[in-house]
């Protein structure tokens, strides 16, 4: 699956909070850009943002003097940044909860900057849907648990860490999408069944001593 890092653009231009909003508006119109990243002055210092919107509605509706404004007086700081190893449908959540359009990438050092633009045109969505993907990925987890319980038995570790990995995926397929089928099937004692079932919670009723070993770890 598609990280971050395989589809932000790598030359991030960047601009210091103390240079006038006429400059930031002089590189963004020679870059045909959206946004500059106001560079961190140390280590301890955080990213920030500014945009066309913010020369526009903080500097231009009130007519003020683009030459005498500095940066630092319409950015946004700190700024959201993103993990390169950040999962692209994992981008697109944190752009949508939070109504960014772009965000520089930092690991240790700015690398890169990712946008809307980026996850369109180089996302991989439309081939590889993530729960698709994780539906397949639950599949076989579900298989290689059953698998792992028989031979080592239900109260082994190796039982109970293969129904951890389980319990992730499904965990993430249910995030992603909440139309996602979590209840695959029904126990015989279906008077007993919640309304949303995990697949840990069917297995469980049918091998009661994995429930108890859950509840009592010290009977492993």
């Amino acid at each position: 699956m598609l990280k971050a890092s395989d589809i932000m653009t790598e030359d991030a231009i960047t601009i210091r909070g103390s240079a006038t909003v006429a400059s930031s508006v002089k590189i963004v119109k020679l870059n045909n850009l959206r946004s500059l990243i106001v560079d961190v002055r140390s280590s301890e210092d955080a990213y920030g943002f500014v945009t066309q919107t913010d020369i526009v509605y903080k500097v231009v509706a009130y007519g003020k003097d683009p030459e005498k404004m500095r940066v630092y007086e319409i950015m946004t700081k700190p700024c959201i940044v993103v993990n390169p190893d950040l999962g692209v449908e994992y981008v697109a959540r944190l752009f949508a909860n939070t109504g960014i359009r772009v965000a520089p990438i930092v690991k240790d050092e700015l690398v890169g900057i990712v946008s809307v633009t980026d996850i369109l045109n180089k996302g991989d969505f439309v081939e590889k849907p993530k729960v698709n993907i994780l539906q397949r990925e639950l599949d076989i987890a579900i298989s290689e648990a059953k698998s792992i319980c028989a031979a080592k038995g239900v109260r082994s570790q190796e039982c109970i860490d293969a129904w951890e990995l389980v319990e992730d995926i499904e965990a993430d397929a249910n995030y992603q999408s909440e139309t996602y089928p979590t209840v695959r099937g029904r126990p015989e004692k279906s008077e007993i069944k919640p309304l949303e079932t995990t697949e840990l919670e069917l297995f469980c009723w049918e091998h009661p001593d994995l429930q108890e070993v859950l509840q009592n770890p010290a009977k492993i």
